[in-house]
């Protein structure tokens, strides 16, 4: 893994759970620019996952396990879209909270990441 990405990926997430949690605290719903740094997170979710991938296939192995480390590949690449489709459904302040909870679960999923690689 790269570990420059996985903090990247950790800090632009508590950045966005940031953003949306103070947009929450003013009660306002999700806005395009709140989807607009989901889309970037989830980008930033997604190259890690193709570097994981990337990484398996060369022969490289997690310290703890490939089958849960894969996993958690999945769930940090998934975590923030969907948490992104559940605030479009939710127009209220709980749609914002709920962006707010997917960046924090991404940022504590690169976490463990990091730790299941062997960092």
């Amino acid at each position: 893994m790269l570990a420059a990405l996985t903090i990247a990926t950790a800090v632009a997430a508590l950045v966005l759970a940031a953003w949306c949690g103070f947009a929450a605290y003013r009660d306002q719903p999700t806005k395009d620019w709140h989807f607009m740094g989901m889309a970037v997170v989830s980008v930033m979710a997604l190259a890690q996952l193709v570097i994981g991938v990337v990484q398996l296939a060369r022969g490289e192995e997690p310290v703890k396990g490939t089958a849960i480390f894969v996993g958690y590949l999945i769930g940090s690449a998934c975590c923030v879209p969907a948490a992104g489709f559940l605030s479009l459904a939710e127009r209220t302040r709980w749609g914002s909270v709920t962006a707010a909870a997917g960046g924090v679960v991404l940022a504590v999923l690169q976490v463990r990441l990091y730790d299941i690689w062997g960092g």
